[in-house]
């Protein structure tokens, strides 16, 4: 299986504490954490996605937030050399989210703005 994954998610599953917006959000978050250990195929998107569909701010497919957020994803698919809309493989992508954004003290810059940011620090 396939799962649909924004970009930035791949920053947030870095620091998932088991909070979110809601009760039915976090779980899914948890559900979507354990699925992705075991590295699935990922396909990377600027858009709402499987951790999305239980976020109280989609709205019909379309984020609340939809521009703030897709700038996260844009920013994290262009320090990767990432194109959206490709596939790859979960370990792939977070060891790339890792080296390229976390340990490079570049995750701030792209999400400093984010309502969860206290959580990564």
């Amino acid at each position: 299986m396939t799962y649909r994954i924004r970009a930035h998610h791949g920053m947030c599953f870095s620091f998932f504490q088991g909070k979110g917006y809601s009760g039915e959000f976090t779980e899914n978050m948890a559900k979507m954490k354990e699925r992705l250990e075991q590295n699935p195929e990922v396909l990377l998107l600027c858009g709402t996605d499987d951790v999305c569909a239980r976020c109280p701010n989609n709205h019909g497919g379309v984020c609340a937030s939809c521009e703030k957020v897709e700038n996260y994803d844009r920013q994290v698919l262009a320090l990767c050399g990432i194109a959206e809309n490709t596939t790859w493989r979960w370990n792939d992508f977070a060891a790339l989210v890792h080296e390229n954004i976390i340990a490079a003290g570049k995750r701030e810059s792209i999400c400093g703005a984010c309502e969860w940011n206290a959580l990564c620090r």
